[in-house]
This record gives C-alpha cells, structure tokens and sequence, in this order.
C-alpha cells in the first residue's frame, strides 16, 4: 500500500469522528474543533501552520493523516457570475459543482455520486452512467474548493451561503457519507450552515428518506417531474419502485412536527410531454393537502436527449393555474446554461460501470442506420 493511500484523510471526519480520532491518538477531544477550524475555516491543508496545536501533534499527524482534495480540473465562469468547478477524484472519474449567485445569496450545488444510477430521462447526468459513491471527504471537499474560491464579501461574510445536494448523483443512495458531510456544513467550528440553508433533492427513495427524518432536518425537495404514475415511470424510472403516493406519504412524514416546513417541489418542464394545463391541474390535485410549494425548471438540453424546452408561455400558463389552485409555484431562472452548469447539465467525467454509455451510444447507431 502507497504511503498516501494509508494516510486517514481528514476531510472524512464530522466533529464526532475527529473527536474519537484524537481521543484515540493520546490526545483531547478539543483538538478536534482547533482542526476543523483551521481546516474549513481557514482553508488549511498543511498541518505545519496550525499554530495553535503543538509541533509533536503537528509531526504526527503529518505522519498518519492528509487533508486531501480534489484537483481543480477546470474553473469556469459564466456570464451571468455562475461559476463551474470540474474536479478530478480517482483515475478516470471527475465530478461538477457549481455556484450560482443570487442577491445576497451564495448558493452551492453538490455532488454525491459519480454518475447517477437512477438515469432519469431529462437528465444528462444520468446518461453518464454511474460509478461510485463518494466520500464525505470528497463531498466537503466541494465546499472548500469554492470557499477557497469565492472568499468572503466585502462586510466578510462568505459568499457561500446555501448549499443544495442537487448536483451528480442521488444523495441517500450514498446517505452515510451525505449525511456526515451535511453534519460538517452545519457544524459551528466548520461552515456553520443553518440546516434551513441546506437542501437534499431527492427522487424518491422512499426507506432513505424515513431513515434521514432520524437523524436530520435539512430542508427537502422531491424531483417529481409528473403529476401521475404512468408518465412518470417514463421520466423517473425509480418511480416503478417507489410510487408516487408512497413518495408523497415520506415527504409528509419528513416534515411533520415541523410547523411552517415545505417540501420542495422540482417538475422540469418538457414540451408537449409533461406542460399541458391538464397535467397543471392534475398536479394541483394530487398536492392538494401536502404542505409544498412548486419549483417549475425549464428544461436545458443536451445532445441526443430527445427533449426540448417547454416555451415561456405554456410555462407561464402552467404557473398560473398551480397559483390559481392555491400553490406557491416559482419558475427556476436557467443560470449557467453557456458553460453547461445549469439544471441537468452536469456530467462530469465518468468511468461508467452501467455500461450505460455504452449502450446509448449503440442504440443511437441502430436509429441512425435505420
């Protein structure tokens, strides 16, 4: 085994695990909290200047432990201020984060597979194909590459301020790793993220989303996408699974006892399959009684989706029958769509072991030659 890969990557840790790692290693469990700082805080990655830990610790823990990044790939910009960070994990996997700026609002999109196993239709992730999880560390990590990259405003707040796990992959099919990676966002002595600022989108994985109401109460969207079972098998095959009203019944679940506390409601609008004012009714009707408001996406394509964008009117439409019904719906602004960062975009680079891609390419050869 190489000498870095036996190194503990100290990103992995949440405060509880850097507590036992210290206790464990002879020393206080308040060292866990001067190392968080420094490390998320400060932006710190070599123990040689944490100057508030002794230089024995300081040798030490250059001997056991690393605080390891991904490597920038490519930093992006778009005209509209998003920014897109492509990062390089192990050989052949790369993943995308993003930051979209909004007011006084900073907020970051995560990733939490490489790939996605759920391929969703409209989704170009998906279409990547899937290869692992990641780790928490490679999921905070995302964190302090943009902090590091988007520092502070000018009253020295972080421009980062909100954090949404909508980004590659589905978060609670890797839920340990997002969960401890959520705990070090909110944690005082790291990012201090109020849980209202941080978002887990999710598809529907109905046991995972039961499991999360145990141990966390971040803010939750669904990725519904269609108002009824048939077309939604079509869109979000994990729906043959977990049917719509069983997802509905976990969000409810997910909320209650928290007064004032709404789902998240994500439907990307795709024309002439999922925009018709029957299909805005019919939504209505089905979130009737489920404390939601509705988040509409204009869909952003990308090659060989077969998708195209719903028109700004029957977009407007739709709205307006969801708010006439007694909905809160806004309509996403496409931010970031120049450098292939906005909504269903991200693909990264993926050493797929679906087999997915492969597949995709074959069936587009049989169309083409038939």
């Amino acid at each position: 085994m190489s000498e870095q890969a036996s190194k503990i990557n100290l990103l992995d840790f949440n405060r509880a695990d850097m507590e036992a790692f210290f206790v464990e290693h002879g020393e206080k469990a308040f060292r866990a909290s001067q190392v968080m700082q420094w490390i998320h805080q400060h932006g710190v990655t070599d123990f040689e200047q944490m100057s508030n830990i002794s230089k024995a610790l300081r040798a030490r823990l250059t001997e056991i432990a690393e605080i390891r990044l991904p490597e920038v790939i490519v930093d992006q910009a778009s005209a509209d201020g998003t920014h897109k960070w492509l990062l390089r994990l192990d050989s052949g996997n790369s993943i995308e984060t993003v930051f979209i700026p909004e007011g006084s609002r900073g907020t970051l999109c995560v990733s939490s597979q490489i790939g996605c196993a759920l391929d969703c239709s409209f989704c170009s992730t998906g279409k990547q194909g899937f290869n692992r999880n990641l780790s928490t560390g490679e999921i905070i990590s995302q964190v302090l590459v943009a902090n590091k990259a988007m520092g502070v405003d000018k009253d020295g707040e972080r421009v980062v301020t909100n954090v949404v796990m909508m980004g590659m992959g589905e978060p609670l099919l890797n839920f340990n790793n997002v969960v401890r990676a959520m705990d070090i966002m909110q944690d005082d002595f790291a990012y201090s993220i109020s849980k209202r600022r941080i978002t887990l989108s999710t598809a529907g994985v109905v046991p995972a989303l039961d499991r999360l109401r145990e141990v966390s109460d971040v803010s939750l969207a669904l990725s519904l996408h269609a108002p009824n079972n048939s077309l939604r098998d079509e869109l979000v095959p994990l729906n043959k699974k977990y049917p719509i009203k069983d997802v509905l019944a976990a969000c409810k679940r997910y909320i209650e006892g928290h007064k004032r506390r709404r789902i998240t409601i994500e439907y990307v609008m795709l024309d002439g399959i999922n925009d018709s004012n029957a299909h805005a009714r019919e939504l209505a009707r089905l979130l009737k009684g489920v404390p939601s408001k509705v988040n509409l996406i204009p869909f952003n394509p990308f090659p060989q989706s077969g998708y195209k964008r719903s028109p700004a009117k029957r977009v407007a439409r739709f709205a307006d029958i969801l708010i006439q019904a007694g909905l809160v719906t806004m309509t996403r602004k496409t931010r970031g769509d120049d450098i292939d960062a906005a909504c269903g975009q991200l693909a990264g680079k993926v050493k797929d072991k679906t087999k997915r891609t492969v597949q995709g390419v074959q069936l587009r050869k049989r169309a083409g030659a038939a």
